[in-house]
């Protein structure tokens, strides 16, 4: 009977530490966070630890986690694997695995790809940045792993020490475009251009809207040394998991986010604040398209405000196709009330202007015609008036230069008749009837007539500039005064001769005088031949 009892006693030990071994194990998994996700993930400052699913019990099937550390700048990471460690062995590890990258993407360069019952060696980071996957296919699970990643100094930045604090940058921006550029980083005075710099910039879209990035300009101080400046773009937070895109050498693609929050992240250190670049976002929606909106032809439905912008908001520029023949049709549809304020001032002072200089013209005195009296006496003021005698003897012929003595006596004669008496002159140009025998120009023409008839006609022949001409114009001015001595041979030159009113012979010589007055009394040239 009393072993009987102490059997009784057993059973019901055994029986309370089964329940409370499964109460237990029951607390230990409701302990385990995100178990039928990725497993567990523990951050802090200096480090932390994450795990395959249900570890360290079996991880399930057909699953794929991605985890992706990030240091601080000058930092980089040392990962270490647990030894308690488990994953199905197969041939290059095609099945399942862990792939360790040495960057933030899939397609950063690979550091190795580990399965079996051997934990990974111990693994360094070259940068800021580790990408790791973990993939399981349907079949034989096992354990997985547990990792711990600790940050430590980047020994490319020993000789720089240790980076001092980072000022607050961050922006937030919206609307159906926008414009994200570096500059606003000192306009803001978000940080000094002497600082380096983190900042970011959260661009929102419009309800059920999306989020299309353009770069219109682009530069990094330091190319390809992404440890020092770099532009990321994230689609849908600023975490890791979200990055994008990330740019640190000479070329910046667009980028077509596929949420409507949209984070851009500039990072330069103290040798690298002249890297700059200026990003259009732009707003959009699938197709359909809204009644107001514009299809980009690239799956795009953008505002209708938008559209001849003269920015290009679309993939390819079919917003901005088209838009003179717009601007031309929209002109008087786009005067608004100012401009059209100014052009009617405009208009206005115009025509003031134009009505003052026509009143101007009108009341300007205009210049007076004095009618001319008949009976004034001529005589009076022909003195003063009286033009000056040109006279004009040319020289021509094959033999010109034979006859220079004769013309030499000729003016030497012509002198002397015209010194002989001043009062002749008077005479002619006052339109005296009275004559004298030495002076007069009448006696000088019939003396010249004279000593014309003693050379013979020659035939006449059309004229031919010969080779030797000669031409010498006499020029006399003559103005009548009481004291005046005569007619003075003022000056000789050498003029060319008009040939349609002279005629030679080959070898004959043929001068002539042409002495004429402009005075009132005289309308005529007399012509004397020598």
């Amino acid at each position: 009977m009393v072993h009987g009892h102490s059997l009784l006693h057993v059973v019901a030990s055994l029986i309370i530490l089964g329940l409370s071994g499964a109460t237990k194990k029951g607390a230990e998994k409701a302990n385990i966070p995100g178990a039928a996700e990725c497993g567990t993930w523990i951050k802090n400052p200096e480090g932390g630890i994450f795990t395959s699913p249900n570890y360290p019990n079996k991880y399930p099937p057909d699953k794929e986690c991605i985890y992706i550390i990030e240091a601080a700048p000058r930092q980089c990471i040392d990962l270490f694997f647990a030894e308690q460690y488990s994953i199905e062995p197969s041939w290059e590890c095609k099945f399942d695995h862990i792939e360790v990258r040495d960057g933030p993407f899939g397609f950063s360069p690979i550091i190795g790809r580990y399965c079996g019952q051997q934990s990974p060696p111990f693994i360094k980071s070259s940068g800021r940045y580790l990408w790791i996957k973990f993939f399981a296919d349907g079949e034989l699970e096992a354990i997985g792993f547990s990792a711990t990643y600790n940050f430590i100094p980047d020994p490319d930045f020993k000789d720089l020490g240790a980076l001092k604090p980072l000022p607050f940058c961050e922006f937030e921006m919206g609307g159906p475009e926008g414009i994200v550029e570096s500059q606003q980083i000192t306009k803001e005075g978000k940080a000094l251009e002497t600082e380096a710099v983190d900042c970011k910039w959260y661009i929102r879209a419009p309800p059920r809207s999306k989020i299309y990035l353009r770069f219109l300009d682009y530069e990094v101080q330091n190319s390809n040394e992404c440890k020092r400046n770099f532009v990321a773009v994230y689609d849908g937070s600023s975490s890791v998991e979200d990055l994008k895109a990330k740019f640190c050498s000479t070329v910046a693609n667009d980028v077509m986010l596929l949420t409507g929050l949209g984070v851009i992240r500039m990072w330069a250190d103290e040798g690298s604040r002249n890297s700059h670049f200026q990003i259009l976002f732009t707003s959009f929606q699938e197709p359909p398209c809204e009644a107001d909106t514009f299809f980009c032809h690239s799956n795009m439905c953008i505002n209708n405000t938008l559209v001849c912008n003269g920015v290009q908001n679309c993939v390819y520029p079919w917003d901005e196709n088209h838009c003179k023949e717009k601007r031309k049709a929209n002109l008087l549809d786009n005067l608004t009330n100012t401009s059209g304020t100014i052009i009617g001032v405009t208009s206005g002072i115009v025509i003031i202007l134009l009505v003052v200089s026509v009143v101007v013209q009108i009341k300007q005195p205009r210049k007076k015609f004095i009618q001319r009296n008949e009976d004034c006496d001529q005589t009076v003021f022909q003195e003063v008036f009286e033009p000056p005698h040109y006279e004009l003897c040319t020289l021509r012929g094959t033999g010109a230069s034979a006859d220079l003595m004769d013309i030499a006596d000729d003016f030497e004669n012509y002198h002397k008749l015209r010194r002989s008496s001043s009062k002749c002159i008077h005479d002619h140009h006052c339109g005296s009837q009275m004559s004298s025998t030495k002076g007069s120009r009448s006696n000088l023409s019939t003396r010249d007539a004279a000593i014309l008839t003693e050379i013979q006609p020659q035939p006449v022949r059309p004229l031919i500039p010969p080779s030797n001409r000669r031409s010498i114009l006499v020029m006399k001015h003559s103005y009548l005064q009481d004291a005046a001595d005569g007619c003075d041979l003022d000056e000789i030159e050498e003029v060319p001769t008009t040939s349609h009113r002279l005629s030679r012979h080959d070898k004959a010589v043929q001068r002539f005088c042409l002495i004429g007055s402009l005075s009132k009394h005289e309308s005529e040239y007399n012509t004397t031949r020598v």
